[in-house]
């Protein structure tokens, strides 16, 4: 390429096998769209309403322990029922439904209101990291259960219903779609290349450097080239681990460290609180081995060139393929620099 970054062009993602429309000479363009209400206040330490500040009553009518730490509980409103009836419907092979079993958690991160994981120090995410693989251990072995999706919601643009600090665990019965694209596409590279995508793109990454926002020993943090949301990040191991259950106790306390770092940085990019969608992909646990498989997080957030300023995915980007202004390689100069 010439000049990538003022030229229309395509880039590839070789985990879904598609394409993103790269457009970085639309970033001059005038914006009258939507934008986001201010900030909200600085929540307190305790808030007596909250259903998950300690000792508190939930909706369906139980009372949070007083919890010092982390917190675990079954969804009180759960997409996912680990009890629900096994039915299929078929109207010959073009109508089709199956029902789906499984299990929906929620972990908050912290008996403190007030605090989310860019502000925790460095130990207090490591505890986040440790419940993380306990429930990951915990719900792979289940054998009606064949993929554990763990992923938090920040900020209410992303959907989250309240500002304490907390995510989510969805564990179902089948592999979903993402899940599969990644697998398939993983799949095919190491039969045609004998080793591990992941592998060799983190490694070109932290040899090229452009796209690293962050790096420590053994986990580097990066806008992928194939970046859609403009401020997209991928956490990728140095290591080769399937799971969040096959990382050292050194390991964890690596991704501790470079959650805490990109979370800060988001922050200071754009002003805290910063909304994303983040969550790890890990190989399927439906008793395939899944070598090729290399775990991974994904950062997906909304804000476009300021703190106000949203990205939807909306006309050609639904009806034609993503399409995005901000360059990769801008994109992590900008959390670079923060």
């Amino acid at each position: 390429m010439a000049d990538w970054q003022a030229h229309p062009h395509r880039r590839y993602n070789p985990l879904t096998g598609e394409w993103v429309l790269v457009s970085p000479h639309r970033t001059d363009r005038p914006w009258q769209g939507e934008r986001s209400a201010a900030a909200a206040p600085k929540p307190p330490r305790y808030d007596p309403t909250c259903y998950l500040c300690p000792g508190n009553e939930r909706a369906n009518g139980m009372r949070n322990p007083a919890y010092a730490d982390v917190f675990v509980f079954e969804n009180d409103f759960a997409a996912l029922l680990p009890d629900t009836p096994q039915e299929r419907y078929a109207a010959g092979d073009l109508l089709l439904a199956q029902s789906e079993r499984g299990t929906c958690r929620v972990l908050c991160f912290s008996p403190r209101h007030d605090l989310h994981l860019a502000s925790m120090p460095a130990g207090q995410i490591l505890n986040v990291v440790d419940a993380w693989v306990a429930q990951y251990e915990q719900l792979a072995t289940m054998p009606e259960i064949s993929a554990v999706t763990i992923f938090e919601n920040r900020g209410a643009m992303m959907g989250a219903s309240n500002p304490h600090p907390h995510g989510q665990i969805w564990a179902n019965e089948s592999v979903p779609n993402e899940l599969v694209r990644e697998t398939n596409a993983q799949a095919a590279y190491s039969t045609a290349h004998g080793r591990c995508l992941l592998c060799t793109y983190e490694e070109h990454e932290r040899s090229d450097g452009e796209r690293v926002v962050y790096a420590n020993e053994h986990f580097t943090v990066l806008v992928p080239f194939w970046a859609v949301w403009p401020f997209e990040t991928m956490v990728l191991g140095r290591a080769h681990r399937r799971a969040l259950d096959e990382l050292s106790t050194e390991e964890r306390a690596a991704l501790a460290d470079a959650i805490g770092n990109l979370t800060r940085r988001y922050d200071r990019v754009f002003d805290a609180p910063f909304p994303y969608t983040m969550g790890f992909h890990g190989r399927p646990c439906d008793g395939g081995s899944y070598e090729e498989w290399h775990a991974h997080a994904h950062y997906f957030p909304p804000l476009l060139r300021s703190a106000t300023v949203r990205k939807y995915m909306v006309g050609y980007e639904l009806l034609a393929q993503p399409q995005r202004d901000l360059t990769a390689e801008q994109a992590a100069a900008r959390m670079r620099e923060a």
